[in-house]
């Protein structure tokens, strides 16, 4: 028993100094220090070498910029060969991979995390659908070699294509969606519940508002992959060198419309810098610089556009 006496509303003894503790506190600050040095180095040293990059692929790109390049077909004289045909099939096969994976995407996130029961077999749907995400992209271009040119019969298409990259970009937007959903404060679905919504209707009207920012997050990042990937549409057969476009989508007589287009050949756009990049000669590798400038231009106006509506949709949320 100490002389403090029991109840006499003194202070408790302070603790006994201990230089351990002491020392233990300034090792601590020191490696915080240290850590924060290097983080700060390492992203100081990735900002300079994405500048030297967008310097040096702006020094040799933008001279080559006009509008002979952007409308005519590439040739094999660097000074007339023109990006036609890439930009178009880009923009055609990133409109098929976003109608075709953006939907399935969506709809499999929200039925895993909303209706899906909790057992074993979801379990390893979750498991395959995370390890899909890291799957290298040639994979899935042999896949679609497999399944879709030589088993369904797709052909060497932009449908393949757009297919193949659907199914690369699947796993992010699933797994974008999941993690939008589960943002969602389980107290805003008990409201909706208690004043009689079905859970469709909860999900619908409550839910897929509040977690749409996210979900488009997950679409940014899966349509900028899918818009720079090479290597799978390499492998189900896209042309490196291509002077003719697909068939228009409008026709002026009755339907209007065309699907024609769907199963022509096609090239993109890192495709047709690849080909530039391999071609001996400082015009083709000026080509490669400016086609890369226009991809980087093109990913970039995408992703403002669905930035814009996310921060709108942001501005909506109540909670």
């Amino acid at each position: 028993m100490t002389e403090t006496a029991i109840g006499t509303g003194s202070a408790p003894a302070a603790r006994p100094f201990r230089p351990g503790a002491v020392a233990r506190n300034r090792r601590r600050r020191i490696a915080e220090q240290i850590f924060r040095v290097i983080g700060i180095l390492a992203t100081f040293v990735g900002l300079v070498t994405l500048a030297a990059l967008l310097l040096d692929l702006a020094v040799q790109g933008i001279p080559r910029l006009s509008l002979d390049f952007f409308f005519n077909f590439p040739s094999r004289r660097a000074s007339q060969a023109g990006i036609l045909s890439a930009w178009v099939g880009s923009l055609l096969v990133i409109f098929v991979t976003a109608l075709i994976g953006v939907p399935l995407g969506v709809a499999s996130g929200i039925y895993l995390e909303e209706y899906a029961p909790k057992n074993v077999l979801t379990n390893i749907i979750e498991i395959n659908i995370s390890n899909l995400a890291g799957v290298p992209s040639i994979i899935f271009g042999l896949l679609a070699l497999g399944l879709f040119v030589y088993g369904i019969g797709t052909g060497r298409s932009i449908f393949t294509a757009g297919l193949t990259l659907a199914l690369l970009i699947l796993p992010i937007i699933v797994v974008a969606t999941r993690e939008a959903i589960r943002a969602v404060p389980d107290a805003l679905r008990d409201a909706a519940l208690a004043i009689g919504a079905t859970k469709w209707q909860v999900t619908r009207d409550h839910v897929l508002p509040a977690a749409l920012p996210g979900i488009l997050t997950g679409v940014i990042i899966g349509t900028s992959r899918a818009l720079g990937e090479t290597a799978p549409l390499i492998t189900i057969g896209a042309l490196t060198f291509i002077a003719f476009l697909p068939a228009p989508p409008v026709k002026t007589e009755f339907p209007f419309v065309s699907f024609e287009w769907l199963w022509d050949g096609f090239t993109v756009l890192p495709i047709q810098a690849f080909n530039w990049v391999s071609r001996p000669g400082d015009d083709f590798h000026a080509n490669a610089a400016a086609a890369g400038i226009v991809l980087l231009f093109i990913t970039l106006a995408l992703n403002a556009v669905a930035i814009y509506f996310r921060y709108r949709l942001r501005r909506k949320l109540q909670w």
